[in-house]
């Protein structure tokens, strides 16, 4: 399942991962697939429950009409692809082939001419020490479209998948193993500003610094049956 949420903001100026954090740095994503040629995994590495839903956010720091990808490799990166022109190549409204192979997971994202995009995406239900997410900017602007060219930013995560037999309580904020009335009022309070979501970090599940509805659903029915 990928839930896409886009929030346009003001338009400073290429393409800068806010949230997880980048390989490289905003800075180093003119060079497929990651950025810089003939790359390494950083330190930045985040490690992610397998099957996860995770937020992943970037900022348009330079506006380029076009649209954004996210693909996932289990191995490296070496599975990604730059997207191919269908037709149109010599314009600036090319026709640019979408979910061009099986590491693609979310394709097609609108430009929202500068600003801060956010999306909700699903990882692979499946256990990785090497894995990567890669977020590119297809532009428009800058004909002819040719690959490899100057027409994709790139920008990777590197990411370890694992599963685990257990799980904390969604809402437990004080960590002794249940989620009480308290705390599920302590949740509905930070939805609505109230209150800080440091409160509470393990009602923020998906890690995006909100509480949304979903996870004070989740809480209530770790309240309710208990955490497995």
């Amino acid at each position: 399942m990928v839930v896409l949420l886009l929030v346009g903001a003001s338009a400073e100026a290429h393409l800068e991962l806010l949230s997880p954090v980048s390989r490289y740095g905003g800075n180093v994503l003119k060079v497929g697939p990651c950025g810089m040629p003939g790359g390494e995994r950083s330190s930045n590495v985040l490690e992610v429950e397998s099957g996860a839903t995770i937020a992943v956010s970037w900022n348009e720091y330079v506006d380029h009409p076009g649209h954004f990808r996210i693909a996932f490799d289990a191995d490296g990166d070496d599975d990604f692809a730059d997207p191919l022109c269908l037709s149109g190549c010599f314009g600036r409204e090319p026709e640019i082939e979408t979910y061009s192979d099986e590491s693609v997971l979310l394709d097609g994202i609108p430009d929202t001419a500068g600003g801060t995009s956010r999306v909700q995406v699903t990882l692979p239900n499946i256990e990785c020490e090497r894995c990567t997410l890669q977020v590119i900017q297809v532009m428009y602007d800058k004909p002819p479209y040719v690959t490899p060219g100057n027409d994709i930013y790139y920008q990777c995560v590197d990411l370890v998948l694992r599963r685990t037999t257990s799980r904390p309580c969604r809402g437990d904020c004080d960590d002794d193993g249940r989620v009480s009335i308290a705390e599920l009022v302590l949740l509905v309070r930070i939805s609505l500003g109230l209150e800080a979501v440091s409160a509470c970090e393990s009602g923020d599940t998906d890690g995006d610094g909100e509480i949304a509805i979903g996870e004070i659903i989740g809480a209530v029915n770790d309240s309710l049956v208990g955490c497995s």
